[in-house]
């Protein structure tokens, strides 16, 4: 194979790289524009359902709350530090998050 015919395979490579480059960017645009219109989708929440979320969502916290002090009522650690191991005595991290 002479120089000119090498020049010309790695021209056509290189075109067919571009042409698959622009594909590329194609899809991609596609893609960002799919993703903007859920993103809005998703942000279309009417106030009754905004006051149900955020009801539910303090409903969940109480739960969550009354739950931990149960545990540790029941001498177990709620602490991040030793989470679920049985308590014996006082645990500072444990009242710390408690009085949060």
């Amino acid at each position: 194979m002479n120089l000119s015919e090498r020049l010309d395979h790695i021209e056509k490579g290189q075109r067919a790289l571009q042409e698959e480059i622009q594909q590329v960017r194609r899809e991609a645009g596609l893609l960002e524009e799919e993703n903007q219109r859920l993103r809005r989708q998703l942000c279309q929440v009417g106030d009754g359902d905004y006051q149900q979320v955020t009801a539910n969502g303090v409903r969940i916290q109480q739960t969550a709350r009354e739950n931990l002090e149960k545990l540790y009522l029941e001498d177990f650690h709620i602490c991040h530090l030793f989470f679920g191991q049985e308590r014996k005595g006082e645990c500072l991290f444990c009242r710390g998050f408690l009085e949060k």
